[in-house]
């Protein structure tokens, strides 16, 4: 008969044990560590059973065992040394409906203690189907040895990434990519990289003079995890502190070390969570207590962000710091869309800006662009007929082709081709987007461009002997 291997949830649940001696005694921890409420039917009880009884960790009925005994019972152990009242409590079980063990007595067993080896939360259980408990215990043997204690805080760090994913995105909408990162984040290789980083952690917290913490300004690149550099990836795993934009994908937050303190400083509909002066401000405090942290913002840190006045900050309060560059949002919108900002047929430069409505940009050099400029142009806003105004006052002139990107590599991504004439009229994508400005954006270079690689990707793939 095959077994059904099952772990069952017995906290609150009653379960009976008949005995009071070493055979019970050995039964009651693992029920007690489930949770379960233990009740004791011995007329007499051994010095431990004791203790758990004076601690009310247990419950006692001093008697000999009588079926009634059994009433609200979900699971009973017959732990005597007596065949004929093990049988008598299984008897007892059976008519009730209740499962039973009796220790070393398989005939009157309806399920059997497995040998555990227990990290945490993981559990591996290891069961012979009564035949030898023997060898379940050396096999358990070699599995303490093979698993190591660092399981049990790894499966915590991969059941709080579990947790993140499932808060942050739509299960149904990304539940093949979500369950992609999740085995990605299972893995041996992964794991060994958890113990190195506990280790260093380790060796950095006891010793006394171990250098004040740095500040790691990361690039998360425009969404997509797979696009993330791996010294990015590396410093999330082993982060104390993580401030991050409010645009960085759930994917990527979800790579970050559950042990770290996670913190959105970025906008939301346009209302900052904190001021610039207080991101600085948390920046040196939590470098200055000597942790690894990491400002995490949306494609590159360098790009339109305010990391010009964090290393400032930074620098004024003799805080190390890095910038750790990332794909940005621009770079990603040309590959969504499939073009090159600098296609040599019909553009020489690109000029990357902002739309801002603050009077001191009121005159951006627009004026100054050429037939030959590409102009990749950041946070475009919620108007675009103020961005077509301003396209055609810096003379543009109206069929110049225009394409805009929406939530680039990201599942929701949208591209969308159109011209500086026809802009006024397009409806808003949602935030993060952009605009990509010039005759690279024209649907037909596109097109042809597509065609291209698609050839390339094409015959790449002919076997070897047919290109010879």
């Amino acid at each position: 008969m095959s077994l059904f291997p099952i772990f069952v949830k017995m906290s609150g649940r009653l379960v009976v044990v008949v005995g009071g001696g070493r055979i019970a005694a050995a039964k009651i921890p693992g029920l007690l560590q489930a949770q379960a409420r233990v009740c004791v039917v011995a007329p007499q009880i051994n010095s431990q059973i004791g203790e758990w009884v004076r601690s009310e960790a247990i419950q006692w009925v001093a008697k000999e065992f009588a079926p009634g005994d059994l009433q609200g019972a979900h699971l009973v152990v017959a732990a005597t040394s007596l065949p004929i009242v093990n049988s008598t409590v299984f008897q007892a079980a059976e008519t009730r409906g209740i499962l039973c063990n009796a220790v070393d007595d398989i005939s009157n067993c309806h399920f059997y203690y497995g040998s555990i080896v227990q990290r945490g939360d993981l559990q591996i259980a290891v069961s012979t189907n009564g035949k030898s408990p023997a060898l379940a215990q050396r096999l358990s043997k070699e599995l303490e040895q093979q698993y190591s204690a660092d399981y049990a805080d790894w499966l915590d760090s991969l059941g709080q990434a579990r947790e993140q994913l499932r808060a942050a995105s739509d299960p149904k909408e990304n539940f093949e990519k979500n369950k992609a990162i999740l085995h990605s984040l299972a893995s041996r290789e992964m794991f060994s990289r958890f113990v190195r980083i506990k280790a260093r952690q380790a060796a950095e917290k006891s010793s006394p003079s171990r250098k004040p913490g740095t500040v790691y300004l990361v690039g998360a690149g425009p969404g997509d995890p797979e696009l993330l550099t791996l010294k990015a990836a590396r410093l999330l795993e082993c982060a104390d502190i993580v401030l991050h934009d409010s645009l960085v994908s759930a994917e990527i937050l979800a790579l970050i070390s559950p042990r770290a303190e996670i913190t959105d400083v970025g906008k939301r509909a346009g209302r900052k969570l904190l001021t610039q002066d207080e991101i600085n401000s948390l920046l040196v405090s939590y470098a200055q207590n000597r942790t690894t942290v990491v400002r995490l913002k949306g494609g590159d840190p360098s790009m339109f962000g305010r990391a010009a006045e964090e290393l400032e900050a930074l620098r004024r309060a003799n805080i190390p710091c890095e910038i750790v560059p990332g794909i940005s949002a621009a770079l990603g919108a040309a590959a969504a869309a499939g073009i090159s900002l600098t296609d040599r047929r019909v553009a020489s430069q690109v000029l990357f800006s902002t739309f801002s409505r603050s009077p001191e940009h009121a005159n951006l050099k627009w004026s100054q662009l050429t037939a030959d400029t590409t102009l990749v142009l950041y946070m475009p806003g919620s108007d675009y007929r103020e961005v077509a105004e301003r396209l055609h006052d810096a003379g543009l002139p109206s069929d110049l082709p225009v394409v805009l990107v929406s939530r680039v590599t990201q599942p929701e991504q949208h591209v969308r081709w159109t011209s500086v004439g026809s802009l006024a009229a397009e409806e808003k994508l949602p935030a993060p987007s952009l605009l990509i400005i010039g005759r690279v954006a024209s649907h037909d270079i596109a097109e042809i461009s597509a065609s291209f690689w698609t050839a390339r990707k094409t015959e790449s793939r002919r076997p070897m002997e047919s290109i010879v």
